[in-house]
This record gives C-alpha cells, sequence and structure tokens, in this order.
C-alpha cells in the first residue's frame, strides 16, 4: 500500500466537522488546552499585527483569544466548514458597534487555496488545522504567499505518535486506514524552510488522555469531527466481530485501569523575511537606480 490510501477527501472532511460543530466544543478539551499553550508562546514573541488569520479556526475559541490580545488587529477567521464559522462569529456588544471594534471576518475555505491577497496578513495562527491539509508544501507555500514581510507563521499540529494506540489496535483487525497521517517535526521544519520561510522553530510534546472504554474514545473523536476520511477507509460499517476484536487489541494498552491515547504535539513558528520569490517561483530581482541630475553647463 502507498502513501495514497492516506490522502484526505476534503468534502468529507468538511461534512464530518459541519456535523460536529454542534457537539465540538463540549468535547474539544485536548484543542482548547493546545491553543491554551500557544498563546503562552506569544508572551515570547514581539509581534503586532495589522491583520491576523486564524486559520482553521473552529468554533472560534482561538480567535476570541486573539481578538483581546490584539485589540486592534483585523480578524479573519478561516474555516472549511461554514457551521463551525456561524458559531465562531463574534455577537458585537452595543459598545463594540459604537466604539467601531477592530473587523472581524468570517472566511468559509481551504487552507490549501486561501481567498486572499498575496502579502495581505502580518500574522498567521493555526491550531491543530495542518494535520488535514494533504499536502504541506502547498499548506505552507500558501501561508507564505499572503504574509506580508516580517510576518509571522504560528502553528501547532500532531506528529506520527498520535493515536498510536488506535492505530496499533486497528491494525490487528483489518489493512484499512483507519488513522490519518500525521508528519514528523523535522520534516515539517525542512519544508517550512522550502517554502521560503526563515529561522523556523520547532519544538513537541506528548499529551496523553485516558478513557474508561474504546467506546468513549471513540464517540469523542466523532464529536469533534475527526472522522476517518482518508482514501483507503474501510468503505462498510464495522460489524459486531471486528469491534470486539478491536476491543480487545486495545486491552493490552489498559493502564491503572484506564485506556490511554497518545497524542504527539508540534508546535512551530517561523519568519517571513523580504520575499525572494513571487508564489509561483519565479524570482525577484531589486534594482536600486540611481538617476544623475544634469544641469545646463554642467557634463
Amino acid at each position: 500500500m502507498t502513501d495514497a490510501i492516506y490522502d484526505l477527501d476534503k468534502k468529507r472532511v468538511r461534512a464530518a466537522f459541519d456535523h460536529a460543530a454542534a457537539s465540538y466544543d463540549a468535547h474539544a478539551v485536548l484543542q482548547r488546552e493546545i491553543c491554551d499553550r500557544m498563546l503562552e508562546r506569544l508572551d515570547y514573541v514581539k509581534h503586532t499585527p495589522n491583520t491576523l488569520l486564524d486559520a482553521g479556526a473552529g468554533t472560534g475559541y482561538g480567535a476570541a483569544r486573539l481578538r483581546s490580545r490584539y485589540p486592534e488587529a483585523h480578524l479573519v477567521a478561516l474555516d472549511l466548514a461554514e457551521s463551525m464559522l456561524q458559531i465562531a462569529r463574534p455577537k458585537p456588544s452595543l459598545w463594540q458597534r459604537i466604539s467601531r471594534a477592530a473587523p472581524f471576518s468570517a472566511v468559509c475555505a481551504d487552507i490549501d487555496r486561501l481567498p486572499l491577497k498575496t502579502s495581505s496578513v502580518d500574522m498567521v495562527w493555526s491550531n491543530l488545522a495542518l494535520q488535514w491539509c494533504n499536502d504541506l508544501n502547498v499548506s505552507f507555500a500558501e501561508m507564505h504567499r499572503v504574509l506580508a514581510p516580517n510576518g509571522l507563521l504560528m502553528f501547532s499540529t500532531f506528529g506520527p505518535d498520535t493515536l498510536k494506540e488506535l492505530r496499533q489496535a486497528f491494525n490487528t483487525v483489518d489493512g484499512y486506514s483507519h488513522v490519518n497521517r500525521f508528519v514528523d517535526m523535522h520534516d515539517i521544519g525542512d519544508v517550512l524552510v522550502h517554502a521560503g520561510f526563515s529561522t523556523p522553530v520547532m519544538d513537541m510534546e506528548y499529551i496523553t488522555l485516558t478513557y474508561d472504554d474504546l467506546k468513549t474514545l471513540m464517540r469523542e473523536l466523532k464529536a469533534i469531527g475527526a472522522h476517518n476520511v482518508t482514501a483507503g477507509r474501510n468503505p462498510g460499517l464495522m460489524g459486531r466481530a471486528r469491534w470486539q476484536a478491536l476491543e480487545t487489541a486495545y486491552e493490552k494498552f489498559r493502564q491503572q485501569g484506564r485506556l490511554p491515547s497518545t497524542y504527539e504535539v508540534i508546535y512551530g513558528h517561523a519568519w517571513v523575511n523580504q520575499k525572494t520569490r513571487t508564489a509561483d517561483g519565479q524570482q525577484i530581482i531589486q534594482m536600486n537606480i540611481q538617476r544623475r541630475r544634469t544641469e545646463k553647463g554642467l557634463p
């Protein structure tokens, strides 16, 4: 089998998150925790954006906190799922309407095809959205394109050990793809440099959630929209025998009466210096032309 089995069906991704919008906030404990840890990292970054893109805004937890941190910035919340954005849109208070608070835009679009002008934003923020992109070369190239010189990219995503227990358990049941493919931290750093970003900084940590049983874990994944939408998924339903085999395989990971679910969380940030290439790869040549003024009687 090739990596093509892990390609994501974007229509199914959108449908899954549209369906999960109403239940997302009640179950997205990990997503909020990682967002808070990303926000803490901003304390060490000297950067005040005028225009800020939240790429993969979801229901707006991060967008609301970014608005509080950068109250004068124009914030663009972008997500693939319209139902998520309907929740993310802030309901301005009377004071905000009177005081003409900084604008907020909600855009339903794909990170890989950002409907934004080149060099139009000062900061791109993306919390746990890049794992839903098929090719980070495309995703980072688009982010680099829309960032202005001296712009900042800050993101989090999942690494290869994410849901390793679930992946191993499924491997004992059948040969289908059940868990997304996640990219290694070092490979992500290479892609950032290739896309034109400067001085990328990467770090990683493991976070383990625990559950009473496998059904609770699977219900939580479904409630946040984390369905199996890979090309190599089983097109049929899981029968009782396969489910029991999966439960048996997962039980070997039980520790202290609880079933673990591991997440490898990757954090990164990088900068855009003066751009030397256009979005299509053409080199930008800057020329300083000095003009000589001639006056009558002078050479």
